[in-house]
């Protein structure tokens, strides 16, 4: 299988326009949202183990261990049902990003006891957040998958050496 991307996205002036009035609202999320930091790093993380991303897969758990998670709960994401080692509201936020994710394999798409329990732990801004989140991961990850781009040589702002 070809290791390149299929086609660079930036090359023509529209959709290089249009990427780019997307791509600004990941940093509003990720710096102005009451959203806690970790929650943003395991829902990126969710979504995009979930939609077969291994490019977000690589960014999104490198810049998370960059930022101090720990190796176990990295390793653990994708089977956060079956862990102990996350918070009740990290475990809702999971739960929701996983019923976003797979929308379209559940009949009635993101179920009311999902949302409840969401609700129980995140404010409407955080909710809204999350919401954001979920939706903004998920379309990145249709762009790189989409495309080919693959996983494996990301290196986190500010880290140094190779990719591991």
């Amino acid at each position: 299988m070809n290791a390149e991307p299929r086609l660079n996205l930036f090359a023509g002036p529209v959709v290089a326009k249009a990427l780019g009035h997307y791509g600004a609202a990941a940093p509003v999320l990720i710096n102005e949202s009451a959203l806690p930091t970790t929650t943003q790093n395991l829902v990126m993380l969710r979504a995009s183990q979930i939609n077969g991303d291994g490019y977000a897969t690589d960014v999104h758990g490198k810049n998370a261990a960059h930022a101090g998670e720990s190796a176990t709960r990295l390793n653990l994401v994708a089977t956060w049902r079956e862990s102990t080692v996350f918070t009740a509201a990290e475990r809702a936020a999971l739960d929701l990003t996983e019923q976003g994710t797979r929308i379209a394999d559940g009949a009635g798409g993101v179920t009311d006891e999902a949302w409840s329990t969401a609700a129980q732990h995140f404010d409407d801004d955080q909710l809204a957040a999350l919401v954001a989140f979920i939706a903004l991961i998920n379309a990145t990850n249709r762009f790189a998958v989409i495309n080919r781009q693959r996983g494996g040589t990301y290196l986190p702002a500010g880290s140094a050496g190779p990719a591991a």
